[in-house]
């Protein structure tokens, strides 16, 4: 069965974004898109929701019901509960499922994956409320990251899986001539999956990070499990929710998507991972855990773990605009962001700015000014540090305190709307480009380190030393000189970290957009993946060729 028109079109459109790489969004990120009672209704589902069994999902004859959500808002659990299944249920069904999927039509798998994102679109307020209860991120964050960024970037996996699969024809006659005769044989190609998929999601960003995997293992023709983190399941179990009841409508098995829920104290992500049906792993986490699933024989894995993300400071146009813009990059969802800048690399002799010479203790004041700024503001702070979804990460902030020099001391923000929220604006510490152990890790939230640097080549040499042995998923760097950026440039892609130039305004390192942005390059330790390229979906099935005289 062909592909429907309007579905088509959305895929064809989608196609043309990822070759053209300019702007696209078949999802807007603006609420008012999605009409005047879309807020009401999503948050009185949210509403409706809480305290009660999660029952959307068509899974059958669970073990038992758990969840342990709690809003870092209000520090209540959300009192929702999941069925839960034993490892060996959701793999058998798995395999059962596969079996059936494997074989229906790369239209027909595209049809119920469009239908499903379609379907999602109309919940896009009840997954924001979800995300902000469950990760911390500001209601704004939640909508835009886990509803039409979350879909766009399904859609672009998606659709490369589509253009990979149809690359090939179906079947031709090929003809060899031979003398006064001819060799004739009948051809078959078909891209061949292999197997059942596992999407392990992390707590911060439950939708966005896990929904290009799930897609491209799905239209590929494998199937899946997905087993979120058991602190940010609600946001994830709608889409899956939404996927089961598109199979269903199709006449398909539901459980060619699973949910796979667990708890902290009981968890099942590595029976999951080692089960060897399992063949495909799909991971977004910390880098230790993320090598173990590396490391796991007989398994293609696309993984995005930590990084240490760089900015190199040399020359300005408007020092005032550049630590605004980095400031306020930093301050994004407290820093909880995997494309968060971390370590600023600044000469010891200051950097220009226009034709002037601004001192390196200039610079930091206005950095650490510009961040306790947003900080302070009654109506910015909260809205956009938002809260910090895991206990761990504020005593982390509360113990680096002890190791550099102090710029800029913590302190809880206050947000009005949820006084009771876990909350901390960012501690900024000074190092010496010699500490190497202080800033060559990861420091997850509201953590950010001044390095004091010999010079911009001094700046340069360090970060790309960091994005080679510890990854790098961003790197900020401003400079006014031609050379200056062209340095720069070659040395930060020969470890594979993209960096962005001179941004100010509206625009901030954090941001990835989907169909032209590659999240992640997969070329250092920061993730061996980038999504979406077409390594990403054709490491996914295997084409085997028949022939026949």
């Amino acid at each position: 069965m062909a592909l429907s028109a309007p579905y088509k079109e959305i895929i064809d459109n989608a196609v043309k974004a990822i070759h053209e790489r300019i702007f696209f969004a078949q999802y807007p990120e603006h609420p008012k898109a999605y009409g005047e009672d879309a807020p009401t209704i999503g948050l009185e589902a949210y509403k409706n929701q809480l305290g009660k069994p999660f029952t959307e999902l068509l899974q059958t004859n669970a073990a038992s019901w758990i969840g342990e959500e709690v809003s870092p808002y209000s520090l209540e659990p959300l009192g929702i509960t999941y069925p839960a299944f034993e490892v060996d249920t959701l793999i058998v069904r798995s395999g059962r499922a596969f079996a059936a999927w494997k074989n229906v039509s790369v239209d027909d798998r595209a049809e119920v994956l469009v239908l499903a994102l379609e379907q999602i679109k109309n919940r896009f307020f009840e997954i924001a409320n979800a995300t902000q209860h469950t990760t911390g991120q500001s209601f704004m964050m939640s909508f835009q990251a886990s509803g039409p960024h979350a879909s766009d970037r399904a859609l672009e996996a998606l659709a490369m899986g589509y253009e990979e699969l149809t690359r090939f024809p179906e079947h031709v006659t090929w003809e060899k001539p031979a003398g006064k005769s001819v060799i004739k044989l009948e051809k078959t190609f078909k891209p061949v999956p292999k197997g059942v998929g596992l999407v392990i999601g992390c707590s911060t960003f439950p939708t966005w990070n896990s929904v290009p995997g799930l897609f491209a293992t799905l239209i590929t023709g494998n199937t899946a499990i997905v087993k979120p983190h058991p602190k940010s399941i609600y946001p994830i179990a709608i889409v899956v929710a939404e996927i089961q009841k598109a199979l269903q409508a199709k006449g398909l098995d539901i459980n060619i998507c699973q949910l796979a829920v667990d708890t902290a104290s009981k968890p099942i992500t590595k029976e999951l991972a080692q089960n060897p049906l399992v063949k495909l792993i799909d991971y977004t986490g910390g880098s230790a855990f993320g090598a173990y699933v590396e490391s796991l024989p007989g398994k293609v894995t696309f993984t995005e773990k930590a990084g240490v993300n760089s900015v190199i400071l040399d020359s300005v146009a408007d020092l005032n605009a550049v630590t605004q813009n980095l400031a306020f990059a930093a301050s994004l969802y407290t820093g909880q962001m995997c494309t968060a800048p971390q370590n600023i690399f600044i000469p010891a002799g200051g950097i220009k700015v226009g034709d002037q010479t601004v001192t390196y203790d200039e610079v930091v004041k206005a950095f650490c000014g510009a961040l306790s700024g947003i900080a302070k503001h009654p109506q910015m702070g909260p809205g956009t540090f938002g809260a910090i979804q895991n206990e761990a990460t504020l005593k982390r902030v509360d113990a680096v305190k002890d190791i550099a020099t102090v710029l800029l001391a913590p302190e809880t923000i206050a947000n009005p709307e949820f006084p009771n929220a876990r909350t901390s604006s960012h501690v900024v510490l000074e190092v010496d480009a010699k500490d190497f152990g202080i800033y060559e890790n990861e420091l997850f939230g509201p953590i950010v380190l001044v390095i004091k640097t010999k010079n911009t080549e001094h700046s340069v040499e360090l970060a790309k030393e960091m994005a080679a042995k510890h990854g790098a998923i961003t790197c900020a760097a401003y400079t006014t000189d031609g050379a200056t950026e062209k340095l720069i440039a070659e040395e930060m892609e020969s470890v594979f970290a993209p960096v962005s130039f001179n941004l100010t305004g509206g625009i901030f390192v954090n941001q990835h957009a989907a169909f032209s942005d590659f999240h992640v390059t997969g070329g250092n330790p920061a993730g061996n993946a980038s999504f979406s390229n077409p390594e990403y979906v054709n490491k996914r099935f295997v084409w085997v060729g028949h022939r026949k005289l």
